[in-house]
């Protein structure tokens, strides 16, 4: 239940992040305020989403659940616990996902903390931060 609820929520980021791409690089343009101001929420969803993705898949390996094929390639149930966490990032799709969360999260932090940014560039490098998540993201 657990993976598939991150799986889930991964889906679901992919879908932000392309609302989040599209959208306020579209209000930029076109100096429509409201739809430059789509890039803060879309941005702090995608990370609370890839961070919830993230989450189920380093319970999926520290609890052993090997109805995932990732973590029976890259686990074993007698490993210590350090080595079964470590081991969500050991691997491509793992590496790939942390990845994208550290992007969303300097993509959140922009949103959070980039007030005094103008707000068609605010906009704009939100917009390419999803841009590279979409990129990854279905990896």
């Amino acid at each position: 239940m657990t993976a598939e609820l991150g799986h889930f929520a991964l889906i679901l980021a992919f879908m932000v992040a392309i609302v989040q791409m599209i959208v306020p690089m579209i209000g930029s343009y076109k100096g429509w305020n409201n739809w430059m101001d789509v890039a803060v929420p879309a941005a702090l969803t995608q990370f609370a989403l890839t961070t919830l993705s993230f989450g189920a898949l380093v319970y999926a390996f520290a609890v052993s659940d090997f109805s995932l094929s990732l973590v029976v390639a890259n686990s074993h149930s007698a490993k210590p616990m350090l080595y079964k966490i470590t081991g969500t990032w050991g691997n491509h799709e793992g590496s790939l996902l942390l990845w994208v969360l550290i992007l969303t999260l300097f993509g959140s932090m922009v949103a959070m903390f980039g007030r005094n940014l103008p707000a068609t560039l605010k906009a704009r490098v939100l917009s390419i931060q999803a841009a590279i998540a979409v990129s990854f993201s279905p990896f």
